[in-house]
C-alpha cells in the first residue's frame, strides 16, 4: 500500500523529470530525476539489472527531507528512471529516509536497509535526529516497510555509542546463505567507528563486533561504510567527517578512506595493513560497491563535495551527480581503480596523435568536445633538459578552461577548475603526488558535460571534479614551460 507522502512525490518527479532535457544533463553520469541527489543507496544487481537508488529530495536542488530515488540500466552508463522507491512517511522515519543498501533474498524479492531518522526534541529549539536501521521489501519497483521496523535499535549499539550518529548500513549474503551489514557510527570518544551485524534471514539481525575502531586517527564519525573481499584481502571504505590533511592524502575534510587487510570471521575483526584515499580530485563521497554478475567488484561514488554545494544555483532544476563506474583491483596492497569497461563500447570518432613536441600552447585538429575519453602519454624529449611543467586544458573557450597541470620535479599533479566559470570562492584545486618515472606519466581523461575524471597510470589514482562551465566551451589544449613529448589518443562518448 503506497502512502500518500510517496505518491506525491511520484506524480511529482515525474511531472518535473519531464521538464529537464537529456542536453542538461551529463550523458552517462546519473543525475537525479528531478531536485536533490547526494549518496548512492542499494546499488545491486536485481532481476538481470543494476539498480542504483540515491538520496533524494525532489521538490527542490537543495537537501531536505530524504527519500529514495531510483534508476535502472543494463550497462552501469544509460540509466532508466523508476518510481520514487521510499519517503519519510512511518513514525520512525518520518524526518528522513537515509543511506542504506540491497541484497536479494533467496524467494527472489529485493530487500532494501536503511536507516530511518525522527527528530526528538531535547530542549527549547533543540532537537537531534535519532537513527535506526529499517528495512522494506519490494519487486523492484514497489517496496513496503516492514512492520517489525526498527530491525536494529538502540538496543542493538554498544554501550556509550551515539544513537544520533548511527547510520547507512552496507549489507551483504555470506557464503553460507546469512547476512551481515556494517553500520557507521560514533563511539564515546567522539571519533568514528564501524559496527557489524549478522542476521540468519535479513530480517533479524544480531550485534556482533565493533568490525574497526578511528581511534581520533582520520576525522571523526564514519559514514557510508562498504566492507568487500577482493583480490585476498579485504576492503573497508568508508567516508569520514572533518579529516585533516595527511601529506597529500585526505585533502577534502569529508573524504574517503580505503583500509586494506585481513579480517577475522570468527571474532568479527578487521586487522588494518595499508590506508590510503579513494580519490585525490575535489568531488568524491560515499561510494559504494556492488559484485556484478562476472565477479567484477564496481564502485560508484556521489561526484560532489559538501563544501561546494553552492556551485550551482538552487534554481537549477537537478543538483548533485554519480561518479563513472569504477572496477577495482588491489596491487601491492594499494586500490586501482578503472573505467569499467562498458565505457570502451560508446568510444568513437578517433582522432590520434604520436609524438608531437609541445612547447608553449599547442592546439591539435580534432581535438575538442565534452563528452571525452583521451588517453595521454606525457614524456620528457630524448636529451633535452626536463620540462617544468605540462598541462592540458579542456572545456575551454576565450574565457573560461579547467585544466589539468603537472609539475615532474615535484611529481605533482593538479586539477585546476577556478576559471571554470563559477562564481564562488569555494574549493577548485587540488594536488596529488604522482609516480613518474623520468618525467613520464599516463592519464586517461573522462569527460562528460559537467565533470571530469583522471585515471593515473594504471588506475592507482583518480581525480575528480566536476564543472559546470557552458557547453560550447569545448576546446582542448596542450601546454608546457620547456618541452615535453605526448602521445594522445582522443574518442568521442
Amino acid at each position: 500500500m503506497t502512502s500518500q507522502t510517496l505518491r506525491e512525490a511520484r506524480k511529482y518527479e515525474e511531472a518535473s523529470g519531464k521538464l529537464i532535457r537529456e542536453e542538461e544533463r551529463p550523458d552517462f553520469h546519473l543525475t537525479p530525476r528531478t531536485g536533490w541527489m547526494n549518496d548512492p543507496n542499494g546499488f545491486s544487481y536485481y532481476k538481470g539489472q543494476y539498480h542504483m537508488f540515491y538520496q533524494y529530495y525532489p521538490y527542490e536542488s537543495k537537501w531536505g527531507p530524504m527519500h529514495w530515488g531510483h534508476a535502472v540500466s543494463n550497462d552501469l552508463l544509460h540509466w532508466e528512471y523508476l518510481p520514487c522507491a521510499l519517503a519519510p512517511d512511518e513514525a520512525y522515519d518520518r524526518d528522513g529516509c537515509f543511506s542504506g543498501s540491497a541484497v536479494v533474498l533467496p524467494d527472489g524479492r529485493h530487500l532494501l536497509m536503511y536507516t530511518g531518522v525522527l527528530k526528538e526534541h531535547e530542549e527549547r529549539d533543540i532537537y537531534r535526529e535519532v537513527q535506526t536501521q529499517c528495512i522494506a521489501v519490494g519487486d523492484g519497483i514497489d517496496y513496503e516497510k516492514c512492520e517489525q521496523n526498527p530491525v536494529i535499535g538502540e538496543k542493538d549499539i554498544p554501550e556509550g555509542s551515539s544513537r544520533f550518529d548511527f547510520r547507512d548500513p552496507k549489507m551483504w549474503k555470506k557464503a553460507d546463505g546469512t547476512y551481515a551489514c556494517v553500520v557507521g557510527n560514533r563511539p564515546a570518544d567522539g571519533s568514528g567507528q564501524i559496527l557489524l551485524y549478522n542476521s540468519a534471514d535479513g530480517f533479524h539481525w544480531k550485534f556482533k563486533s565493533v568490525l574497526a575502531s578511528n581511534h581520533g586517527r582520520f576525522g571523526k564519525m564514519w559514514e557510508c561504510p562498504d566492507f568487500f573481499e577482493l583480490d585476498g584481502k579485504w576492503v573497508l571504505l568508508t567516508s569520514p567527517q572533518d579529516m585533516l590533511p595527511q601529506g597529500f592524502e585526505y585533502h577534502n575534510g569529508n573524504g574517503t578512506l580505503c583500509m586494506v587487510g585481513d579480517y577475522n570471521e570468527e571474532d568479527g575483526t578487521f586487522i588494518e595493513m595499508h590506508n590510503q584515499s579513494v580519490d585525490y580530485g575535489i568531488d568524491f563521497y560515499a561510494p559504494q560497491t556492488v559484485l556484478a554478475p562476472d565477479g567484477r567488484r564496481i564502485m560508484i561514488g556521489w561526484m560532489q563535495n559538501w563544501d561546494s554545494c553552492s556551485m550551482r544555483s538552487p534554481e537549477d532544476p537537478w543538483f548533485g551527480q554519480m561518479s563513472l563506474p569504477r572496477e577495482l583491483s588491489l596491487k601491492n596492497g594499494r586500490l586501482y581503480q578503472r573505467p569499467v569497461r562498458e565505457l570502451d563500447a560508446m568510444r568513437h570518432g578517433k582522432v590520434e596523435y604520436t609524438d608531437v613536441a609541445v612547447s608553449g600552447v599547442v592546439k591539435l585538429d580534432g581535438m575538442k568536445g565534452r563528452r571525452v575519453d583521451m588517453e595521454l602519454a606525457v614524456r620528457p624529449v630524448d636529451g633535452e633538459d626536463l620540462y617544468q611543467k605540462f598541462a592540458v586544458r579542456f572545456a575551454q573557450d576565450d574565457t573560461c578552461y579547467t585544466s589539468l597541470s603537472f609539475r615532474p620535479r615535484e611529481s605533482i599533479l593538479k586539477v585546476d577548475r577556478k576559471s571554470s566559470g563559477s562564481r564562488r570562492a569555494i574549493i577548485h584545486q587540488r594536488r596529488a603526488l604522482v609516480n613518474n618515472p623520468n618525467g613520464e606519466l599516463r592519464l586517461r581523461i573522462i569527460l562528460d558535460r559537467f565533470s571530469v575524471e583522471v585515471f593515473v597510470g594504471d588506475g592507482e589514482q583518480v581525480l575528480t571534479a566536476t564543472m559546470y562551465t557552458k557547453q560550447e566551451a569545448d576546446g582542448i589544449s596542450f601546454f608546457a614551460d620547456g618541452t615535453a613529448n605526448i602521445d594522445v589518443v582522443k574518442y568521442e562518448l
